[in-house]
């Protein structure tokens, strides 16, 4: 028996990354999931290895007919939706403020924050009817501190952390869960993309930037699209049903602070500057 048996879910980016495996997550837990991306090869092939449990349409969310389609879709197959994963991203224009182009910002922020809030605002009356639902939005550790993303993808996470906040203390009242996932440096092709990589380059060396945020958190390892899936499986199900309007970070620590290494990194630094001895005990 699964955890999500005959539960329906809607995940936006689900052709990729994050996507992909609670995609997978999902469907091995007994859900039936519909696909939505702009990735239409790599959506449909994983729909089609995903088998009939599985769905793919395409659907930019920065498109509200697009949204809008899809939770109709849902809908007209399934007859109800019990979870809308808002998880679909890009990773925004980098460099300093000044050079940013509003094009970037405006591409950037219709991704990330217009199609959070469009994927909200169309399963909302969904689940109200129905009297239960969770929703679940993906917003970063970028958007609690400072230095973990360019500005306008910082900003725009930020603002899903609030508005996650917000409609929770809404839809709550009609039994209706809203929560959003921090993820801190989780693997995934986007990585790649923000730096330039193609996005065949990205996908074929997603296992560098793997081994690139091997230590960037106190737990050494570098965090998995796995991770995020399972936080989502955790909210998707009745698990949380008590949980709303929360923010669950999943980052291995890394927000937490000045890791304890550099911490004594630093103290050694300061003794051997000064001509202290550097037994940490003294």
């Amino acid at each position: 028996m699964g955890r999500l048996d005959d539960k329906v879910a809607i995940i936006t980016g689900g052709a990729s990354g994050i996507g992909e495996a609670t995609a997978r997550l999902f469907i091995g837990e007994g859900a039936r999931v519909l696909i939505a991306d702009i990735q239409d090869e790599k959506g449909r092939r994983l729909g089609d290895e995903l088998g009939e449990s599985a769905e793919y349409l395409h659907a930019d969310v920065s498109r509200e007919a697009d949204v809008k389609a899809v939770v109709d879709h849902a809908l007209e197959r399934f007859g109800f939706l019990d979870c809308m994963f808002n998880n679909a991203g890009v990773s925004g224009p980098t460099g300093p403020i000044e050079s940013v182009l509003v094009e970037g910002f405006d591409e950037a922020v219709g991704v990330l924050l217009r199609g959070v809030f469009l994927g909200i605002k169309h399963a909302a009356p969904v689940m109200k009817g129905q009297g239960s639902g969770s929703i679940i939005n993906t917003a970063s550790v970028a958007g609690l501190r400072t230095g973990y993303g360019n500005h306008v993808y910082s900003a725009a996470k930020a603002a899903v952390i609030q508005l996650t906040r917000s409609v929770a203390m809404e839809l709550g009242e009609s039994g209706v869960r809203v929560n959003c996932i921090c993820p801190g440096f989780i693997a995934t092709p986007l990585i790649g993309r923000a730096r330039g990589l193609s996005q065949a380059d990205a996908d074929r060396r997603v296992g560098e930037v793997e081994a690139a945020f091997e230590n960037a958190q106190p737990l050494r390892r570098s965090g998995l699209p796995e991770d995020i899936a399972k936080a989502a499986l955790w909210l998707a199900s009745d698990d949380s049903s008590f949980v709303n309007g929360h923010a669950l970070i999943v980052d291995g620590g890394v927000i937490g602070g000045r890791m304890w290494s550099d911490y004594q990194d630093a103290i050694s630094g300061l003794r051997t500057r000064l001509g202290l001895e550097t037994d940490e005990n003294r």
